[in-house]
């Protein structure tokens, strides 16, 4: 990896444009990446992502060098128990290492 692929790879990338982006490219998809709000239950991911053939994955955005916090933690460790997918995207490599896994 050369100079600028290096520091390209270390850019922080904020949550807004990370958002902004799953969006876009889950509706590509054909499904929807949904803001998740559950005002009765702390520490669900940002985005329930919808996608044909009864496809259902969670996404927690950070930003880059953000880290989930202990109750998201737990929350994430306790819906993958339940038999869900949940990612944590906090780069923009991370985000397209998810969609080209869900592509397939």
């Amino acid at each position: 990896m050369n100079k600028k692929a290096a520091e390209k790879a270390l850019k922080k990338t904020s949550e807004k444009t990370l958002e902004r982006k799953i969006v876009v490219e889950v509706k590509r998809l054909g499904g929807k990446a949904l803001k998740f709000y559950c005002l009765s239950f702390t520490g669900m991911p940002d985005r329930i992502i919808l996608l044909p053939d009864a496809r259902v994955f969670f996404a927690e955005i950070k930003t880059t060098g953000k880290k989930p916090s202990p109750r998201q933690r737990f929350v994430h460790n306790w819906l993958r128990g339940l038999g869900f997918v949940v990612v944590v995207i906090d780069s923009a490599k991370a985000l397209d290492d998810f969609l080209n896994e869900i592509k397939n």
